[in-house]
């Protein structure tokens, strides 16, 4: 049956630290410490997964120093614990630069809604002069940028200026890139219009671009990017990229419950895949009705659960929702230990905004992803996982939407107790995502290709 074997897929599994470590084994591509500097984007979203990628870089020989201003400079706890005793990397701490639109104090968009993120932009290209400073009298400057593709406009000229290469490294998959920059290929509202404009068709025109995604998945997008929006082969797509196992410190911040004490209720769901998780990312809170159509569905689901709620929506619970179901679910309030709880065989589905962060870690976790999309690249990645894979299941769409309690409740609990031909599929993608990180798959030889390019780029 399908369900044995994807229970077995799934108690079996390899950690991905492991994985990630194993990759580490190739040894030094670099070529000698060939510096690198880069520049990842404060929001939770972006600054994560730049810090996974900086963790390959690093395990292949680059020498990489990462800009951070200071609120933002814990995210590196645990990259830094990993590599304590190593001179491959270092911390450039700049203040960040005022803006009338962002509170005195703030340095990040955690709690910020998206609408947060042009006035974001516009604050960290204020770094352009005190960076070109910085370069002009360091001893041994970078021979290269990368940046978060939020960065790419103001970084594409500062790179110019410093005549250097710049790289841009996209948190999103080409799939979801393409239609903000393809006329005519989807109708665009006008604030998503200006993003496509101020941050993706920059990114398009830096020297290289650098996908989390794998070609297995994103192949065909990424080659019509390559034919119709660059004038070089310089793509790589070295996803899905693993996160980073270091003691003592927790992914993003501490969790309002100890990781500890989450992952040891999990150990008493005896049955594999029998736990809803829930949670939508560091950008979105939910409004009261949101809230009160989701705690009736798990109610008359009887599912167990983990939900995990931030930002305005921590105040919203229903009155009584968390007495009435002790016991049969926990509700985490402010940071979650999201990748620890998907990766766990007791968690078998997660109602998610669709963000690629948590579509990937979803799947790699073995989680059926119940897509409830909100903004952004959230339509596009549940389009392609939902319509064109067959690999989740639409549960909810938009950000103001208020899900019939009902139905939402018939999908949670089908979702952990039937066999399903969408979990059969995920499971097949979900191999096909780890083989590509394995030693001679396609992301693993990406890196290692982009790598060997940077290592040939000299001053």
């Amino acid at each position: 049956m399908v369900t044995n074997a994807i229970m077995e897929a799934k108690t079996h599994m390899k950690p991905q630290g492991d994985i990630g470590n194993m990759q580490a084994a190739t040894g030094d591509l670099g070529n000698g410490a060939v510096h690198i500097l880069t520049i990842p984007f404060p929001a939770a979203g972006h600054i994560l997964p730049h810090i996974d990628f900086i963790h390959q870089l690093l395990l292949r020989g680059l020498k990489v120093t990462i800009l951070v201003t200071p609120k933002n400079l814990h995210f590196l706890n645990p990259i830094l614990s990993l590599y304590s005793s190593s001179n491959n990397i270092e911390t450039l701490v700049l203040p960040f630069p005022s803006h009338p639109s962002i509170p005195p104090g703030v340095e990040n968009m955690v709690g910020f809604p998206i609408s947060f993120g042009p006035i974001f932009m516009e604050a960290m290209a204020e770094l352009y002069n005190p960076l070109f400073q910085w370069f002009q009298t360091h001893p041994s400057p970078p021979v290269a940028i990368i940046s978060d593709m939020l960065l790419s406009s103001w970084v594409n000229t500062l790179s110019s200026n410093l005549n250097i290469h710049h790289l841009t490294f996209m948190v999103t998959n080409a799939n979801s890139t393409l239609p903000l920059v393809r006329k005519g290929m989807k109708k665009l509202s006008p604030s998503i219009e200006r993003f496509a404009k101020n941050a993706v068709v920059p990114s398009l025109k830096s020297w290289g671009i650098i996908f989390n995604t794998f070609l297995e998945l994103d192949g065909d997008k990424m080659e019509i990017i390559k034919e119709e929006f660059t004038e070089h082969d310089r793509l790589w797509a070295i996803g899905p990229l693993l996160p980073i196992k270091a003691t003592n410190n927790e992914r993003g911040g501490p969790s309002s419950i100890p990781r500890d004490e989450v992952i040891a209720w999990l150990d008493s769901c005896k049955r594999v895949n029998s736990v809803v998780f829930i949670g939508f990312g560091s950008q979105i809170s939910l409004t009261k009705l949101q809230m009160e159509a989701i705690a009736s569905a798990l109610e008359e689901s009887r599912v167990r659960f983990i939900w995990g709620i931030k930002g305005d929506s921590q105040n919203m619970v229903p009155l009584g929702f968390e007495e009435r179901l002790a016991g049969k679910g926990v509700v985490i309030k402010g940071w979650v230990p999201q990748q620890a709880i998907l990766d766990h065989r007791a968690v078998g589905s997660y109602l998610t905004h669709c963000g690629w962060n948590s579509a990937l870690e979803g799947l790699l976790g073995g989680a059926l992803l119940l897509a409830w999309p909100m903004q952004v690249d959230h339509f596009d990645n549940t389009n392609l996982l939902v319509d064109k894979l067959g690999v989740a299941i639409r549960a909810c769409e938009g950000l103001t939407t208020v899900p019939d309690p009902n139905k939402l409740a018939r999908v949670l609990s089908k979702s952990v107790s039937a066999d399903q031909p969408e979990r059969a599929r995920a499971m097949k993608l979900r191999q096909a995502a780890l083989d590509a990180i394995q030693m001679d798959g396609s992301s693993y030889t990406a890196l290692n290709s982009l790598v060997k390019t940077l290592s040939c780029i000299r001053k």
